[in-house]
């Protein structure tokens, strides 16, 4: 079999190669010029752990290869898959400019039977308008060429995203033919072997169902920020409280890890794309538009603690800060809480010293030289006020903290993450903050 993947950011460049692994034949398209030479040069523009051998394998067996040519990735191919960017528009909703774009393209070049399958996030009816678009341009060309149109969701997590794909939980899918069933399960076969489900749907269904796992997943975090929120006022501990909830199977034990809010690609256009989806059909999603109000609020948290301790004054205060992606694992920082936290200490005047195992380059590309970047963890902590730590990488969790208390000016950790005991800290005379619990002032 040969698919064309058009898109090569971390959904489309994971699916490509990890489907040429299977045995298909698979070009990546993207109209980045730079991007695509890069790919070709040996050079993969993100950072996702696993990729780089899977990909490597495939180039040199010749299955995988990449193009600015969308029309020539067609030739003999018998599926499509859309993998394009929906940012956000101003109003919330997702923007389908590159997603239709795409689909006019095949419109235009399409010549024999494929299935167009959109990887893409997208709210529902968007296939719809996909098959629109390409039945106006064939429409155009006085060309009568048969085709399907069929939605599969991905869900990657970014930092897990190649395992995910070889070993997913399930695969939607939403068609309205059953020969694009035939199709989309052939391609899918290798990792049924494995007992992995494939459900099948009506394609509003399948669009549906990839935003609602997302708004459930965000809604479990800002629910559990909240009450840890609360768990400080009133004297409880939430770490005690998730391992409470946790234990039980009808709530389950993942994604209520209080911290500095939700980040990255996915959890934040999702739930205002869903929300926006709500409103233009005349219905409000009032918890989804909580959980939105609380991530935002949430953000900020850390500076509040930061700027308490100080009593106002960071003017001139150096702080060394440990992560900067949105989560470990992954160089992405889009909505990343880190730059939250920094735009509030650069505004009140302070010195941000930051570092982070892989986002190094892409906070420089997002910051410059606004904040100073160390080399390690330690180097971050040369004289500063406290250290803030933002994102959970494991070689956070057990820091030498005799080094830090050495290299601070002053013992004061904030702990975005929750990843140290208040306990422990107090033994070792840090003044620590964290979320949900009670704070250590050590004088």
């Amino acid at each position: 079999m040969k698919i064309s993947v058009v898109g090569t950011g971390y959904v489309g460049l994971v699916s490509g190669t990890c489907f040429a692994e299977t045995g298909i034949d698979v070009v990546c398209v993207d109209i980045d010029k730079q991007k695509i030479e890069k790919l070709n040069n040996g050079q993969i523009p993100i950072y996702e752990p696993g990729l780089e051998d899977i990909y490597k394998r495939n180039v040199e067996k010749g299955r995988l290869s990449f193009s600015t040519d969308l029309n020539s990735s067609l030739v003999d191919a018998d599926a499509v898959f859309i993998a394009v960017g929906t940012p956000p528009d101003e109003d919330g909703s997702a923007d389908l400019k590159y997603v239709l774009s795409v689909a006019r393209e095949i419109g235009r070049n399409i010549d024999h039977y494929m299935v167009i399958i959109t990887k893409s996030t997208v709210p529902v009816g968007t296939s719809a308008k996909v098959k629109k678009v390409i039945q106006e341009e064939l429409m155009i060309r006085g060309a009568d060429v048969p085709f399907d149109v069929a939605s599969n969701p991905e869900f990657l997590k970014e930092g897990n995203a190649v395992d995910d794909f070889l070993k997913p939980d399930r695969i939607v899918v939403g068609t309205e033919s059953a020969n694009a069933e035939k199709v989309i399960e052939k391609l899918y076969k290798p990792f049924l072997l494995n007992g992995h489900p494939i459900i099948f749907m009506d394609i509003l269904s399948s669009e549906m169902t990839k935003y609602t796992a997302n708004a459930m997943l965000a809604t479990k975090i800002s629910f559990m920020n909240d009450v840890a929120n609360l768990c400080e006022i009133v004297g409880a501990d939430i770490n005690s409280v998730r391992k409470g909830i946790g234990s039980d199977v009808r709530i389950g034990p993942k994604f209520i890890y209080p911290g500095t809010g939700y980040g990255g690609s996915c959890f934040p256009k999702d739930v205002q794309a869903l929300i926006r989806t709500a409103d233009e059909n005349g219905y409000s999603l009032d918890i989804l538009k909580a959980v939105e109000n609380v991530n935002y609020r949430q953000k900020s948290i850390l500076y509040s603690k930061i700027k308490k301790h100080f009593n106002g004054d960071l003017k001139g205060k150096k702080f060394g800060l440990w992560g900067l992606a949105f989560k470990p694992k992954t160089d992405d920082m889009r909505e990343a809480p880190s730059l939250v936290i920094i735009d509030h200490l650069l505004k009140e005047g302070a010195e941000i010293v930051a570092y982070d195992p892989v986002a190094r380059e892409e906070a420089k590309r997002i910051l410059g030289d606004k904040i100073s970047y160390a080399n390690d963890e330690y180097e971050a902590c040369i004289d500063a006020e406290a250290l803030i730590l933002v994102t959970e990488w494991s070689e956070f969790r057990i820091p030498n903290f005799k080094v830090l208390k050495k290299l601070m000016k002053n013992k004061i950790i904030f702990d975005g993450r929750n990843i140290y005991e208040p306990e422990e800290m107090n033994e070792m005379g840090f003044t620590y903050y964290s979320i949900g619990r009670k704070d250590i002032i050590n004088n």
